[in-house]
């Protein structure tokens, strides 16, 4: 069978998306090398979900910043994908390392959630972003949460007094990225939080993603506007706008 790729019409598109449009075709099925790409792809996004997270490049972006870490009640990974629930909750043994409640005006959490690879790549380097345009705020405690999901910044925040949880998490893998970071923020975090009182900042993965400075200053605006009107989720819109679209590759 000839497997050569017919004339690639789509290819102007595909500078503007990492998303597969227009695959081509050699005879019936796919080409070779676009089916070869989908494999390595799906492969990336399992190695993902089931990468243990290492810290050290959160901990080094910190700089001074008070550090703690803790797990949630899920004891390992199978459980924490089967049981969503327990990823949502610090472990029980782990309570008393938080900080004790000052007051502070918000914690920071970086958690591993559905992709360690995105906390390896990106976490780092958009703390160190965010980190001055934090220093208004003193020293924002930063929880460090392993197996854990969007959720546990609720219970986090409250044990420790915050009145915003700035949750980092690995978001689930697709198969255009398997290392793409998010970001939530909860005002007035407590457990039993609803999604729609959250505000979200999705897609950071540079280069084809959002970059690290762009989302620190989209980020450090929308933790100005929280704390000022004390609300987030959906009366809390982003007033930086969508970043501007660029070449994919």
């Amino acid at each position: 069978m000839n497997d050569a790729e017919s004339p690639d019409l789509w290819d102007p598109l595909r500078r503007y998306t990492p998303a597969r449009v227009g695959l081509g075709r050699s005879g019936a099925a796919l080409p070779v090398r676009r089916l070869l790409e989908f494999q390595l792809a799906h492969a990336q996004a399992r190695d993902a979900v089931h990468l243990p997270v290492d810290f050290r490049s959160v901990r080094e972006a910190a700089d001074g910043l008070p550090v703690v870490e803790v797990r949630s009640s899920a004891p390992d990974r199978t459980t924490y994908l089967r049981r969503p629930d327990l990823g949502r909750r610090v472990h029980p043994d782990d309570l008393a390392l938080l900080p004790e409640p000052d007051g502070c005006e918000l914690v920071v959490v970086v958690a591993d959630g559905l992709s360690a690879a995105a906390v390896h790549r990106h976490a780092g380097p958009l703390l160190t972003e965010l980190r001055p345009r934090l220093a208004a705020f003193g020293a924002v405690p930063v929880v460090l949460a392993s197996q854990a999901r969007v959720a546990i910044g609720d219970e986090i925040g409250e044990r420790v007094g915050a009145r915003l949880a700035v949750v980092l998490v690995g978001e689930r893998p697709g198969l255009s990225a398997a290392d793409s970071l998010g970001v939530y923020l909860t005002y007035a975090p407590r457990v039993g939080r609803r999604d729609s009182e959250r505000n979200c900042l999705s897609n950071i993965h540079p280069p084809t993603g959002l970059g690290h400075e762009a989302a620190a200053r989209a980020l450090a605006s929308l933790i100005t506007r929280s704390l000022r009107l004390g609300l987030t989720g959906v009366g809390l819109q982003d007033d930086e706008g969508p970043p501007p679209i660029g070449p994919a590759r």
